[in-house]
């Protein structure tokens, strides 16, 4: 009897253990965060509402994908890069970088200046402004 016990408690921890190695892959980001937590927003709501940033008052003609990837650099700018740091971006015909200063506060938010410097055509332009964070994690330029 003590060994039938002895057996049963040995095989119920040896299928925990198998169990608990298990893992599936997923692009669902459901395994690192719990059931319960929101989603996470998609990165084009981010972009989208940096209302075309800094970049479009560039006056530079960029392609539609080189302007993602300037409005991207924008954001990971303002949103995580040290103050002073260079967030750089090439893309087919253009390619540039984006500097933000560090963070100050404007009543409850935090709020950046920043620059973005483009080499587009042989010409290097350049624009200056500020974006404020919002509540839902995206950044609004102040016009």
């Amino acid at each position: 009897m003590r060994s039938s016990r002895f057996s049963t408690v040995l095989l119920t921890l040896s299928c925990l253990a198998v169990v608990s190695g298990c893992t599936t892959a997923s692009n669902s980001s459901t395994a690192s965060r719990g059931l319960l937590s929101p989603k996470p927003s998609s990165s084009a709501a981010y972009i989208t509402a940096l209302q075309g940033g800094i970049i479009s008052r560039s006056g530079a003609d960029l392609s539609s994908s080189d302007r993602s990837r300037a409005l991207e650099a924008e954001y990971r700018a303002l949103e995580a890069a040290a103050g002073g740091q260079a967030m750089s971006w090439k893309g087919d015909n253009a390619s540039g970088e984006v500097i933000a200063s560090a963070p100050y506060q404007v009543g409850a938010q935090n709020c950046r200046q920043y620059r973005h410097t483009v080499m587009v055509g042989g010409r290097e332009l350049m624009a200056r402004g500020v974006a404020c964070r919002n509540t839902d994690g995206t950044w609004t330029p102040l016009t």
